[in-house]
């Protein structure tokens, strides 16, 4: 049988590298919200001809309006979105008749709104609100529902403890995508943390209740013993049905759903594949080392041999 737990501190530490790397890139630096949180001007064009001016001609027409570092993206071979700090309506409309003077076609405007930093302020708050309440109902859903187990609330907390991993992957995941690729915290990346963190804690549940089923079962077996028996058992139907339901559509979504999409879907594809991995990895043997208490023998030396 594999001894998953047996390497369980190599796991943390992975999580570890992993989360505190990504999140020194993000911190050291100014967060990178986009106008959904920080305010701002989002103009969608579409260009007739199919023929998108270069990105170098667009910066070259915001810096003629005086905005510094708008962000420019393509959708398809005929749509320009564009972002940048709060255009006034004059500056807007000048924007548009440059491009359209630049590009010499017809350009039609998909969309133009203007968005305060106080809704993206209010959007933050609801959204943590939000998450503090499901991790308290998941707890004493989970006490409740083991209360037949020993120290019930111990999975409860667990389950947090690995859900909170998980979000760290997602923050540490933006560390990187922000330094390398440009990403910008949006509305859309609010949705996609949020669906992660759902699917966190209904992975966990899967796992712990195979624990619970067990505990009842091999009631002799050692703790430990018991917790990577039910791991190895819930492991094949964990990874058939994440591959099978959520990555690979995921990935598709990623690589052909356009560049809008593709921040979106990277974060969910790599933040439910952590749901799946913490729920196997850390979770379970953060309930193990709990259950053994061997936090009593982590700095003490190993007595050394004749």
């Amino acid at each position: 049988m594999l001894n998953i737990l047996g390497k369980r501190y190599w796991f943390f530490a992975l999580s570890l590298v992993i989360i505190v790397s990504g999140l020194i890139l993000l911190f050291t630096k100014p967060l990178p919200l986009s106008i959904d949180f920080k305010g701002g001007t989002l103009v969608e064009l579409q260009f007739t001809s199919g023929s998108l001016p270069s990105t170098e001609q667009v910066k070259t027409v915001f810096d003629e309006l005086g905005v510094k570092d708008p962000q420019i993206q393509t959708s398809g071979t005929d749509t320009l979105i564009l972002r940048s700090a709060e255009l006034s309506d004059t500056q807007r409309q000048s924007l548009i008749a440059n491009l359209t003077s630049l590009s010499e076609q017809e350009v039609v405007v998909l969309k133009s709104d203007t968005v305060g930093p106080s809704i993206g302020e209010g959007v933050a708050k609801r959204a943590l609100i939000a998450v503090a309440l499901a991790a308290l109902a998941v707890v004493v859903y989970i006490t409740f529902a083991f209360r037949g187990v020993q120290h019930a609330f111990r999975y409860g907390i667990c389950a947090i403890i690995a859900m909170i991993h998980d979000v760290l992957i997602v923050l540490a995941l933006t560390g990187y995508g922000s330094t390398f690729w440009g990403w910008q915290i949006d509305s859309l990346y609010l949705t996609a943390l949020l669906t992660v963190i759902g699917f966190s804690v209904q992975d966990k549940i899967v796992v712990f209740d195979r624990i619970r089923e067990n505990s009842g079962i091999y009631r002799k077996l050692d703790f430990e013993m018991l917790a990577n028996h039910s791991i190895v058992q819930t492991l094949q139907r964990s990874i058939n049905t994440q591959l099978m339901t959520v990555e690979f559509l995921l990935l598709s979504l990623a690589l052909f759903g356009g560049v809008t999409l593709r921040e979106f879907a990277v974060i969910l594809l790599v933040g439910l594949l952590s749901g799946t991995y913490s729920s196997i990895f850390i979770a379970a043997p953060i309930l193990v080392v709990w259950e053994k208490k061997e936090w009593r023998t982590w700095f003490k030396k190993t007595p050394q041999t004749a």
